[in-house]
């Protein structure tokens, strides 16, 4: 299920998102991708990534230091279609899931492990 809608709102909900950080984390955010994609166009080139994932953080957080390589390099991917499903159609949910699994796996790329995101309110 490819929809531009979903993009379109998913990237204003991110913009937003990261505008509301405090300034040093927006400018820590900077060096980390973020990706809003479909799970459908995923699953082509990469296995084991779970049917329902909303969200993944991959390569090297903040407290890990500089990337020794180019798959080290930090990136956040939404999984729009599984933020739809979860959302069930709903635009409301949908655009605040968006936003609770960006800060969720910005948590991760920070440096949080699952139990510090979630004390942190972080999803």
């Amino acid at each position: 299920m490819r929809d531009e809608r979903l993009d379109t709102l998913a990237e204003t909900v991110i913009r937003q998102t990261l505008q509301s950080l405090p300034a040093n984390v927006r400018l820590a955010v900077k060096s980390c991708v973020i990706e809003a994609v479909f799970m459908a166009d995923c699953r082509a080139c990469e296995e084991g990534l779970e049917d329902d994932l909303l969200g993944l953080f991959e390569g090297c957080s903040l407290l890990d230091g500089e990337p020794a390589s180019a798959e080290q390099l930090p990136r956040i991917r939404l999984f729009l279609d599984n933020l739809w499903d979860y959302a069930e159609g709903n635009l409301a949910v949908f655009k605040d899931e968006v936003r609770v699994t960006l800060l969720h796996e910005l948590g991760h790329f920070l440096g949080y492990d699952e139990d510090e995101v979630e004390v942190r309110g972080l999803g």
